[in-house]
């Protein structure tokens, strides 16, 4: 197998994707099924209401298209990246502007509408759609370069709401900068921004929301409103991490870049499935020792036989292959098995964020293509060294796929925390997961986009009995990989954070209009 085969099957998510068809994929399936297992959210608002909603007054307010079911557009507008869920909107508004967003919020609000924002659409519970009006930000997509971000060596750049990571990367290399994200191309930077943004630069340079230096957004009382340090605070402090569709509709974000570094390496090591276990245990104890520069995570992907498997390490270094090499010995030391593959290499900046997106060699605008696949999945933080029996429960599972999954993939990853990412503090913004080792994301992506129920019951008990393998060590779980199954999920995102974000709704979301499962409750 070449290079660029290997390194996209091993592609690693920062944005909660894994390539490769075994986990959650940046695949394209061709259809989307009924929704198996979702149900229509509630909605408060204290709104009289005005009568039945005026789609078409409101569609000739707007600069942007307002869609409907009957609409040629329609099936394409707000799409779900999780092909169980399917877009249920009474309209979708493609906004051009904040002024469109104001005028969608105005509408609602008289017409008692549910509303629910919209940017990449990837939500892992479909929360990117509502059986109201969907105001979508996908066409706030502009990149601009300028001025001094206050940190050191570093530039500000704005961003629109809407932007796909992929054109994000690929327009500020243009410029010589980067911006720490998500692997999944396609991912909106609304949604990971507000819900934190682990990536492979995280450890160097810190989670995405660590970045943000301000923001422009949309709140229920209609205002557009400026938020950084010193004006709007609240909000601000709330942005960076507090998740997604909680407080209001952002139009837009201030980041500091860095420049890009003069070296970057990508490696990629494999053991046997009998060094599963051995592999594991070194990684997690090797993890927080590494440099800041060195980002890795620990793949374990099932095979549905006993037994048997993939275990792999993956990851990119900010520097030589010389310094990477040196990085990686106390991991390759402790493990006494042997490695079955290994790549340590340079790469340019750009080529290594496709590879790490799973499209290397393709044109950026093929690369940010809208993709869908149907999937499930949970996720554990963790603090340390998992219990052994955590570990032999884990890999039991993973040898194990229920039958009742024919040709479904299954696979525990594990993304490296530490270095910059953990030098915050946990009330200095919303993300509260200061101290983790790791974040375990596990998943089962099906084979078809229309599960069986005994399909969906099956992966559910194994997704469940994998999450009681970590609960001994369990540290919550990440807001981005939003788990519609989890019962203390206000917990599990928000720890000790959580009584501070509910003040912000409060203030400034009183009447809940900004409302699904799982959102910040007022």
């Amino acid at each position: 197998m070449d290079r660029r085969s290997f390194l996209r099957g091993a592609t690693v998510v920062g944005s909660g994707v894994i390539a490769g068809g075994a986990l959650v994929g940046c695949s394209n399936p061709s259809s989307r099924p009924a929704n198996p297992n979702r149900s229509a959210t509630s909605f408060t608002s204290t709104t009289t209401g005005q009568g039945p909603p005026d789609w078409a007054t409101l569609s000739a307010s707007l600069t942007g298209t307002l869609l409907q079911p009957s609409d040629s557009g329609y099936a394409a507008a707000g799409h779900l990246y999780n092909a169980l869920y399917v877009p249920n909107a009474a309209a979708v508004a493609q906004c051009e502007s904040a002024t469109d967003v104001q005028r969608c919020l105005a509408f609602a609000r008289e017409h008692d509408v549910e509303v629910t924002a919209h940017s990449g659409g990837h939500s892992y519970g479909g929360y990117s759609s509502c059986p109201g009006l969907v105001i979508d930000v996908s066409r706030l997509n502009s990149i601009s370069v300028g001025g001094a971000s206050g940190a050191s060596g570093n530039t500000a750049v704005t961003v629109g709401a809407g932007s796909k990571l992929i054109d994000v990367y690929a327009g500020l290399a243009a410029q010589g900068l980067l911006l720490p994200g998500g692997s999944c191309p396609t991912v909106g930077i609304a949604g990971l921004a507000l819900g934190g943004g682990i990536g492979v630069f995280s450890r160097a340079y810190g989670l995405t929301c660590d970045q943000t230096a301000s923001v422009e957004m949309v709140t229920a009382d209609g205002v557009l409103r400026h938020c950084e340090p010193t004006q709007n605070e609240d909000l601000y402090w709330a942005c960076r991490g507090g998740g997604g569709g909680n407080f209001g509709v952002v139009t837009s974000f201030g980041f500091s870049a860095h420049p890009i570094p003069r070296a970057i390496t990508l490696f990629t090591l494999e053991w046997p499935w009998e060094a599963a276990d051995n592999v594991l245990d070194a990684w997690i104890r090797w993890i927080p020792s590494t440099p800041d520069e060195l980002w890795a995570n620990c793949q374990l992907f099932a095979s549905g036989t006993v037994g048997s498997g993939l275990v792999k390490v993956t990851g990119v270094f900010v520097g030589s292959v010389s310094a990477c090499t040196s990085a990686l010995s106390p991991l390759t030391t402790a493990v006494a098995a042997g490695t079955t593959y290994r790549f340590v290499g340079p790469e340019n900046y750009l080529t290594a964020t496709m590879i790490e997106a799973g499209c290397e060699g393709m044109p950026v605008a093929q690369c940010a293509a809208p993709a869908e696949s149907p999937f499930v999945a949970k996720s554990s933080y963790v603090g340390g060294p998992l219990p052994e029996s955590s570990v032999t429960a884990i890999l039991s599972a993973l040898s194990s796929l229920p039958s009742s999954l024919p040709g479904a993939g299954g696979g525990v990853v594990f993304d490296g925390y530490g270095g910059a990412i953990n030098q915050v503090a946990a009330s200095d913004t919303a993300f509260v997961h200061r101290n983790a080792v790791s974040c375990a994301q596990y998943s089962i992506t099906y084979a078809n986009t229309s599960p069986s129920q005994n399909e969906i019951s099956a992966a559910s008990t194994w997704l469940q009995d994998l999450h009681q393998a970590f609960e001994p060590v369990t540290q919550g779980s990440y807001q981005n990989y939003i788990d519609p199954t989890l019962a203390d999920w206000q917990e599990a995102y928000y720890g000790s954070n959580l009584p501070r974000l509910r003040q912000v709704k409060r203030k400034h979301d009183p009447d809940n209009v900004f409302h699904f499962a799982q959102s910040i409750p007022s």
